[in-house]
Parts: C-alpha cells; sequence; structure tokens
C-alpha cells in the first residue's frame, strides 16, 4: 500500500538543492568578508593619509633608519630604495636613489624648484648629508656631493604612473668610515613621511 509523505520528510531529490543552495551562500558571504576586510583597510589608509611608510624590519623614521639596499614603501604605491654605496678609484664613492611610481597618478619627487631639490644641509625632497640620522650636525668629518646639480636635474622631471627613475648621487667623504644619512621626502599635495637611510663610505 502507499502512503504520501509526510510534512517532515524531505524528497531525495530536495537533497542535493538544499546542500547547493547553503554552497552558494557560504561562497557569497566569504567573498563579502574578504571585500568588507579590504574596504577597511583602504578606510583606514584614508584616514591616516597614503603617504605613511609601511615596512616590514626597520620602520624608515628617523630613529630606526633603513640599511643600504633597503626600499622604503609608501601606502600609495610609491617605493625609493637607496643602493649600498659603491668605492671608486679615485677616492669617491657612488650610489644611486631609485624612485618607482605605483601610484595612481604622476609625481614630482624633486619639488617644484630646481635649486631646493636636493641639500647637503637644510630641508629638501632629497637630502645626502655625513653624521647619523639623528645627528643634527656631524662633528669631525665632513662630506662632498660632488655632483649635486646632475643629481637634482636627474629627480626634477615629472614621474608618471608605473614609471621608475634612478639618480646618481657621487660622494667624496674627508675620511674613512664616516656614517652618512639620506633622507627621501617627496612633495606630494597631502601627507608623505620623510624616509630614513643610514649609510657608511669606507
Amino acid at each position: 500500500m502507499h502512503t504520501d509523505p509526510t510534512p517532515t520528510d524531505t524528497p531525495a531529490a530536495d537533497k542535493p538543492r538544499w546542500f547547493n543552495g547553503c554552497a552558494i551562500a557560504v561562497a557569497v558571504l566569504a567573498v563579502l568578508a574578504v571585500l568588507g576586510a579590504w574596504a577597511l583597510a583602504e578606510f583606514e589608509k584614508g584616514l591616516d593619509g597614503y603617504g605613511q611608510l609601511e615596512q616590514s624590519g626597520p620602520s624608515g623614521y628617523v630613529a630606526d633608519p633603513l640599511g643600504p639596499g633597503a626600499t622604503a614603501r609608501y601606502e600609495d604605491g610609491l617605493a625609493v630604495t637607496v643602493s649600498r654605496p659603491r668605492p671608486e678609484s679615485d677616492g669617491t664613492y657612488s650610489l644611486t636613489v631609485t624612485y618607482e611610481n605605483d601610484t595612481d597618478e604622476e609625481l614630482r619627487p624633486g619639488g617644484e624648484s630646481f635649486d631646493a631639490g636636493v641639500s647637503e644641509y637644510g630641508s629638501a625632497p632629497l637630502v645626502v648629508r655625513a653624521g647619523r640620522s639623528l645627528d643634527d650636525h656631524a662633528s669631525g668629518y665632513n662630506l662632498t656631493w660632488l655632483n649635486q646639480r646632475e643629481s637634482a636635474a636627474a629627480l626634477m622631471p615629472t614621474l608618471g604612473s608605473g614609471k621608475k627613475r634612478t639618480v646618481p648621487v657621487r660622494l667624496k667623504p674627508s675620511g674613512a668610515g664616516i656614517p652618512v644619512t639620506v633622507e627621501v621626502d617627496p612633495p606630494t599635495a597631502g601627507f608623505r613621511e620623510t624616509a630614513y637611510f643610514q649609510l657608511t663610505l669606507g
């Protein structure tokens, strides 16, 4: 004798549909969670500005400078690398400062003024000076930036999105073992932190 299914019975054909529906719901929730986490991270960046340094290891701040060959990475996609200094046969040293623009806009890494783009003493978008990052003034030794105008000329042109530029720097220290600080402060319409690099010549 055939009996009709009671309301509590689930037909076998409905079980796969129920399982597929749950799987789709779980997948949608997972995607929404990932999108929510990404949106929250972007919101936090927007609150403190995209000019923050985001480093693993040394922070790149004045009390925790980066070393030679390291890269300062900004939240907006700009990356700046200072190479290891290379000794030359005439007692000078060569290094490079490389800017990689992975932001969504053009940048002017040297600012608006050729004469104010680089400096050995004061503030500028690119500073190369004798002494450690926390030193106000170096004493007992000095440093001469031999190709300062060439460095400024390489730094000044607009750097397009997705482009890279390398700025050459030649230095003559007064002796061996001199500490050198490279300060990178790329201009921006908003806020950008200064990245510090600590090097030793000789």
